[in-house]
């Protein structure tokens, strides 16, 4: 008797755990794995564009234009006009829809003008860097080098474990002009070559850093 009692009682539990494991039984949700930098073609929504927002000031440099995605900043550009900045806008992220939004985008405006003005003063702004493994380990790389200071191109290269001709591809794709610091980065001789956004801007932002860093040392 008590066998068979025994035997029923295992029959009814384990169609008990047939019944809980049952394919449309709730679970608990999985842990989502933090926010990592990806590329552009894994941001895209099927049949809906991203839109981009973007601001336009002048600055010492000539023309400043910034854009945003909901991520954070994805382009500073220099230009001499306001076409050049939306062509080469265009250009990088050529699948989206830009939008003006000056009021919407004045406070990161100021805060990058302000860098320009006192490039002491590092902003704090969310930044959507977009761009394959190798880009994204030196745009890391750039934004380790103090200003007042430069490293060549081989030197970053040796550091990263590749070539000079790499990392220089690299650092002209860079979209995020001023705040990944891409002037930093000199020739062999210390010469002023391959800068975006021209060899002018590039020594007047180095030498806008240059002097800064002197006169925080003396002071």
């Amino acid at each position: 008797m008590l066998t068979r009692k025994f035997a029923a009682a295992r029959r009814i539990g384990t169609g008990a755990r047939k019944a809980d494991n049952r394919p449309n039984r709730q679970r608990r949700p999985a842990m989502l794995d933090p926010v990592r930098p990806r590329p552009a073609d894994a941001r895209k929504r099927k049949g809906t564009p991203e839109v981009l927002r973007y601001a336009i000031s002048p600055c010492p440099l000539g023309l400043l234009l910034i854009a945003a995605s909901e991520h954070g900043l994805c382009a500073l550009l220099f230009a001499n006009d306001e076409p050049a900045l939306l062509e080469e806008l265009q250009s990088r992220f050529p699948s989206a829809v830009t939008v003006r939004d000056q009021a919407g985008l004045d406070d990161w405006l100021q805060a990058v003008l302000a860098q320009l003005e006192d490039p002491s003063r590092s902003t704090d702004l969310p930044l959507d860097l977009r761009g394959s493994a190798f880009q994204q380990r030196v745009w890391q790389a750039l934004q380790a080098i103090p200003p007042g200071q430069t490293m060549r191109y081989g030197e970053l290269a040796a550091n990263l474990g590749s070539h000079a001709r790499a990392v220089a591809r690299a650092c002209a794709s860079n979209p995020l002009g001023l705040l990944v610091p891409c002037h930093r980065v000199v020739g062999a001789d210390q010469a002023l070559t391959g800068y975006r956004w021209g060899v002018e801007r590039k020594a007047a932002l180095l030498a806008a850093e240059s002097r800064q860093s002197g006169a925080s040392q003396r002071s």
